[in-house]
């Protein structure tokens, strides 16, 4: 058991997991629009989510006077690997891009709506209120996952079951990093990082998890009643990921560690589609 716990915070700590789930969601979304998309669309999306998300940690614990996070000091002690691993993976990401897609409509999109992220992040950083980094965020993210299945689907599969699991699987990003921002409130406060709790209390941000919550397994629930046999499979496995979110919220028997591995291990549940 002890094993199993070092190896799984060790994919937690290089935000394996969240790789992981950034590639169900792509999964996700494929199926949602009939599109099958070949392996090196996956690989790409990888080492994109692989180095920002490791990128960003890195940045986040060079700022700071007293690490109080295990996470936030193993990105300071392995520095020098993780700068060098961003540099490798980026690399082979722009060639990768340019390999399998060549200069076409695809990449230069993709491309654009890097820029646009980047644009974006750095106007909120600079102008937005706090909460306005974890939403962003939470659009990047399912924009990142679902740009390329929403690019080669046929216009008619384009669907408005499409766009409401995409408001759906933005929403959940959104509950996700509201509560990640609550169980790193003690430390982003020491740090004085840009994120909700600076400018959103302790109590009003609980209130907020537990009423976007709420309200999203109702509205699942209820969708699984009406929404046409082929989609149902799909609402079910939102509906699972949101649970898997409420009751680690609910439960105070998890320390914030293991709360974070098992919301970031929810998003892989997409993966179950490969069986249908």
């Amino acid at each position: 058991m002890h094993f199993l716990a070092t190896r799984l915070r060790w994919i937690s700590y290089f935000s394996l997991d969240v790789v992981f789930g950034a590639m169900a969601g792509m999964l996700f979304f494929s199926k949602v629009a009939h599109v099958e998309l070949a392996w090196p669309p996956y690989v790409l999306l990888a080492l994109a989510v692989w180095c920002i998300y490791n990128l960003d940690h890195y940045l986040d614990s060079r700022k700071e006077e007293i690490l109080l996070s295990s996470r936030r000091k193993f990105h300071r002690r392995s520095g020098n690997l993780i700068l060098g691993l961003v540099f490798v993976f980026g690399i082979l990401g722009l060639v990768g891009g340019f390999w399998w897609f060549g200069w076409g409509l695809e990449l230069q999109l993709t491309i654009g709506l890097g820029l646009l992220i980047g644009g974006i992040r750095l106007l909120v950083w600079k102008f937005g209120k706090g909460w306005m980094k974890e939403f962003s965020i939470a659009v990047f993210y399912v924009a990142g996952i679902s740009w390329l299945p929403f690019l080669s689907a046929n216009p008619l599969d384009r669907s408005g079951e499409f766009f409401l699991f995409l408001g759906l699987y933005l929403l959940l990003a959104l509950l996700n990093l509201l509560i990640l921002s609550q169980l790193d409130a003690k430390e982003d406060q020491k740090a004085g990082f840009f994120s909700a709790t600076k400018t959103i209390s302790p109590q009003n941000l609980r209130q907020w998890i537990k009423n976007l919550g709420v309200a999203l397994v109702v509205l699942q629930l209820a969708l699984l009643i009406v929404l046409p046999s082929f989609f149902k499979i799909f609402g079910l496995i939102l509906l699972l990921m949101t649970l898997v979110h409420v009751f680690v919220f609910l439960t105070n028997t998890l320390n914030p560690e293991q709360q974070r591995m098992r919301m970031e291990w929810a998003f892989s549940i997409p993966w179950v589609l490969l069986l249908f």
